[in-house]
């Protein structure tokens, strides 16, 4: 059936013959966890439960690194040709579109997310991740440095053992390729842990993984919740751990992997991103459209949303007409409908945690509009595309990361004032400029403190070439393109005297 034919019926008879896999994926095979607890999985569009998840703790974690360990030393994957093992990798992510439907389905009843979107951004694009790295590894060579004539030097990249990988809730399935994809491309062993939030995506492809070729051990599954990431942080044997979520708990893995090892940590935390508009923008309505999406795709559950809209007083009326205008299209609906642009928040704790930005929003700005719970589905968690006017900037919701469909809107009369109150923040992960003139572009792209800068345009470079992170409190090290592959790897000086 064509992607234009699967209506919200269609979703709907999938579900009922949905079957949801809830245990740990270690050492090739499904198994409970050992203290056989589990935890509901609930979903967000109408509170259901969805399945019982295994509830991994100190000891599978220390069965999935053990496994890991063995499979890296075997040599079983990282030994192979680096054909052999781009081979593997491209039939794995052939097995994703396969079961793409059965994926997007997965995560839209997992996380609350749009149909529309799963199936056309999410699992496809986690499965072009995998491709990506796959053709990249037998690609990427090593270097002949300069070096005495009686010497031949060699600088080679070598993976770095076991690593785990913590992903979080708001795009699980790609979120989590960004980081298996290259740590497996370079020939590493992977144990990924997924938010207890959303673990059923990463739960299926590890099956998935195992059928391509990968061997056992080599890539495994612990859903759990903060006792699996601790101990993965903490665990001795685990060489690098990489982690995307919120700043304070990438400030406790940082914590725990000095008490440890000293594991390599990479970290990809959160964001406040402002999107400054200034009176030369070249396409008010293109801004005011674009500037929804930055906030409202997703539900606002984007670590790069573009929470802060900075527009210059010239403008500010009009662009905000536009806005509101623009704002209209992103209804909360059920996610199952193919034509719902907002689905609905994570679960219960999250929507709380938005209501209540919300409150102090109403006491310290004025609303323009939303601001309200929805009830697109009796028993699901959703929210209102919500804006508010916060005149300079300073009131708490626009300075704290919300992660939610809340957006700050903040007047400024003069570029440096723009540039100051962009850059007046923990976070530097993303930010957008909008002007006519190139030199101002280059200008104010410069001066912007933050890992992505977007010129006309917001979320832009959805490919994987692009490096992508942030500065400050938003982590260290980047996802995506060839510098990921760096972070996976030691680097070997080998010299060779000749005679």
């Amino acid at each position: 059936m064509e992607t234009q034919d699967k209506d919200l019926k269609y979703w709907q008879s999938r579900r009922t013959r949905l079957e949801i896999e809830g245990r740990a994926f270690i050492d090739g095979a499904y198994r409970d966890a050992r203290s056989h607890h589990t935890f509901d999985c609930i979903s967000p569009i109408d509170g259901s439960l969805l399945a019982r998840i295994a509830a991994c703790g100190e000891a599978d974690v220390d069965d999935a690194v053990c496994a890991a360990r063995r499979a890296f030393d075997s040599n079983g994957w990282a030994g192979l040709n680096p054909r052999a093992r781009k081979a593997i990798m491209l039939r794995w992510a052939a097995l994703i579109r396969k079961h793409a439907d059965e994926l997007a389905l997965l995560e839209t009843l997992d996380a609350g997310k749009p149909i529309a979107d799963t199936t056309t951004v999410d699992v496809p694009g986690a499965a072009y991740c995998i491709e990506w790295f796959a053709e990249a590894i037998d690609k990427v060579g090593g270097e002949v440095t300069p070096a005495d004539q009686h010497l031949v030097g060699l600088v080679t990249r070598e993976p770095i053992g076991v690593v785990a990988a913590v992903v979080p809730w708001n795009f699980p399935l790609l979120m989590a390729a960004w980081k298996f994809a290259p740590a497996l491309a370079a020939g590493n062993s992977v144990v990924l842990k997924p938010s207890e939030k959303s673990p059923l995506t990463a739960i299926r492809v590890a099956r998935l993984a195992l059928e391509a070729g990968i061997p056992p051990g080599a890539f495994s599954v612990l859903p759990g919740g903060g006792e699996a990431g601790k101990a993965l942080a903490l665990h001795r044997d685990v060489d690098c751990i990489a982690f995307t979520g919120s700043t304070p708990v990438g400030k406790l893995i940082t914590q725990y992997a000095g008490e440890s090892n000293l594991k390599r940590v990479w970290l990809e935390l959160g964001g406040k991103s402002p999107n400054i508009v200034l009176p030369d923008c070249p396409d008010l309505d293109r801004a005011a459209k674009t500037a929804a999406s930055a906030i409202f795709y997703n539900m606002g559950e984007m670590c790069t949303a573009g929470s802060r809209l900075l527009v210059h007083r010239e403008i500010k009326d009009a662009l905000l007409d536009k806005l509101i205008d623009a704002s209209r299209r992103y209804v909360p609906g059920n996610p199952l409908d193919p034509a719902t642009a907002m689905g609905a928040i994570i679960d219960q704790t999250q929507l709380d945690r938005v209501l209540g930005y919300v409150d102090a929003g109403r006491r310290e700005a004025r609303l323009l509009t939303g601001g309200s719970r929805a009830h697109a589905v009796d028993g699901g968690f959703y929210i209102e595309p919500t804006i508010f006017d916060t005149g300079n900037g300073n009131a708490l919701i626009a300075r704290e990361e919300i992660f939610g469909p809340v957006l700050s809107v903040i007047t400024f009369d003069t570029i440096d004032e723009a540039v100051r109150i962009a850059n007046a923040s923990d976070y530097g992960l993303a930010a957008a400029v909008w002007t006519a003139d190139l030199t101002t572009a280059h200008d104010v792209s410069r001066r912007l403190r933050a890992g992505t800068v977007w010129v006309n345009c917001y979320d832009e470079g959805g490919d994987m070439n692009f490096p992508f992170g942030g500065y400050r409190q938003s982590g260290n090290g980047r996802d995506k393109s060839l510098h990921a592959l760096e972070k996976y790897t030691e680097l070997k000086s080998t010299l060779i005297r000749l005679r």
